[in-house]
């Protein structure tokens, strides 16, 4: 064990100290920050290129419907279609030519885009938006109902049913599965980078140690089964050492940038927003109350704890297999034919995990949180919705003895794997090395 234990503190040190290491802890907080800025300013940003739109229109009913604007510009002709493209193309480019050959209140497909390069997302939405609308007041005014309109806008109903969930002594608390269902999600895409990123650096690490032949000098004071442990217990180490270091940065930066803002904030600004939007302040600082009160619903402590769980059992679980290819191979092209089917599980969890933030209680969200290949992502995506502690304790109890074990099958192959040099193992021979 004293072997072990130093074996740990060389990698932990050893990887610490490296200068990588210092700037990924830095700088991935101000990364992930910077994209979830661009997350909400890009969908604010609109495409300003002006876009010449040629209608022909057969049925003389949408020249006061397609108006222009700064952007759109509409010009109507009454010309056959090979003609206006012609003369479109000595002229100058034109953007797209609109042909509406037919009623669209009883054709709907009526209307026909050409253009000679593939049109924006953008242009299609906004002329079926017109048309769309002007289509829809014709098909109302044919009833003659007076106000049909205004009628048929106040009848609309948009339901908000709050989720309120009793607890043991009947305390009332209102929930959010939209919540629910982003705090699985970081939760279960943190550990899926953590198990890739790690384990890998436990492959990458055996593997360097194996081609520069530093191994068969340690493998002469330690045994194999320690060398392996500790390069994978040290790693893990490194990787709770990043990740905390993280949680401090980011609620660091997020300080910063509050205090940053107050500065530089304006109530009267603010107030004219609430009343655009149909919103007083009280309104707006109960609606503020009233989500932080649901955060501070759901138990953290619980996540937090089975995070540090489910990070290491999960990343003990797959740094073996990692280690034990690495042992088994020199080089990255033979590495990559073995972690593919290590790495096909890790992947069928995220896709179980999408399925059970839908349904966190059907059985197949069970099944992919207990099985150990899965349930490190998978149950971090079910403990905000409340799973039973039978199952938690289940999904642990099977995680811990399945590492056991992959740990004790990793540390065969690693043993023989180690000291194998010039020659690609194959499955079989990885197979007999583990009937050693």
């Amino acid at each position: 064990m004293n072997k072990i234990g130093l074996i740990i503190q060389k990698e932990y040190k050893t990887r610490v100290v490296k200068k990588s290491f210092i700037l990924m802890t830095f700088l991935t907080p101000l990364f992930f920050i910077g994209i979830m800025a661009l997350a909400i300013w890009i969908p604010t940003l609109q495409d300003s290129t002006a876009k010449h739109i040629i209608v022909i229109d057969r049925t003389n009913s949408f020249h006061d419907v397609l108006v222009s604007n700064e952007i759109y510009t509409f010009e109507f002709v009454d010309k056959p279609m090979e003609a206006v493209r012609e003369e479109s193309a000595r002229s100058g480019e034109f953007t797209a030519l609109l042909l509406i050959s037919d009623d669209l209140a009883e054709n709907p497909r009526g209307a026909t885009l050409f253009s000679e390069r593939q049109l924006g997302l953008d242009v299609r939405m906004h002329i079926e938006n017109l048309l769309s609308r002007h289509v829809r007041e014709q098909k109302l005014a044919a009833h003659n109902i007076p106000d049909l309109q205004e009628i048929l806008e106040s009848s609309r109903a948009n339901l908000e049913i709050a989720t309120i969930r009793w607890g043991a002594d009947g305390e009332k608390t209102e929930t959010s599965a939209e919540l629910a269902l982003i705090i699985g999600m970081i939760a279960a895409m943190l550990i899926y980078f953590f198990l890739i990123m790690y384990g890998t650096q436990v492959m990458m690490g055996v593997m360097q140690e194996k081609s520069n032949r530093i191994v068969e000098v340690i493998i002469s004071s330690v045994r194999p089964f320690e060398l392996m442990m500790g390069k994978i217990v040290g790693i893990a180490l490194v990787g709770l050492t990043q990740f905390l270091m993280w949680i401090v940065l980011v609620f660091g930066f997020m300080a910063v940038g509050s205090s940053f803002l107050g500065e530089s904030f304006d109530p009267n600004a603010l107030m004219e927003l609430n009343q655009m939007g149909g919103m007083s302040m009280t309104e707006m600082e109960m609606e503020a109350a009233n989500i932080m009160n649901i955060i501070a619903s759901f138990n953290w402590f619980q996540i937090g704890t089975l995070f540090v769980v489910y990070f290491l059992g999960g990343y003990l679980l797959y740094a073996s297999l990692f280690a034990a290819i690495g042992s088994a191979v020199d080089n990255e092209t033979d590495a990559n034919q073995f972690t593919m089917p290590i790495m096909l599980p890790i992947i069928l969890a995220i896709f179980a995990a999408l399925f059970s933030v839908r349904s966190p209680d059907s059985s197949v969200a069970f099944w992919f949180s207990i099985i150990p290949f899965t349930s490190p992502v998978v149950m971090m995506v079910r403990l905000p919705f409340d799973v039973p502690t039978w199952e938690i304790l289940l999904s642990v109890a099977v995680l811990i003895l399945s590492f056991i074990g992959t740990t004790w099958l990793a540390g065969k192959i690693y043993r023989t794997g180690i000291l194998m040099y010039g020659k690609k193992p194959s499955w079989l021979e990885i197979w007999k090395w583990l009937r050693y």
